[in-house]
């Protein structure tokens, strides 16, 4: 895989809390926000593919049992009794 460096710029306070974080899993800091970033680009990926699953079948509707037809009309279904 190649890889090529990036320059960050944080708050001395949030480095100093990650590279806590990264020792305590015995990992470089590095590691931890390369991690970090793969899951973000995972999630975004998978909300994306979720969403165009459900806007599929918005678009071709569910299968009701029914073919396609309606069997009884609005006032037989609220009708009072």
């Amino acid at each position: 895989m190649n890889r090529q460096n990036v320059t960050l710029s944080l708050p001395k306070s949030l480095l100093k809390k990650a590279k806590v974080i990264a020792a305590s899993r015995e990992k470089s800091l590095s590691e931890l926000l390369r991690e970090s970033l793969e899951e973000k680009v995972r999630e975004a990926n998978g909300y994306k593919k979720a969403r165009q699953r459900q806007l599929k079948l918005l678009k071709e509707g569910l299968d009701l049992g029914t073919k396609g037809e309606i069997a009884t009309t609005r006032d037989e279904v609220h009708e009072r009794r």
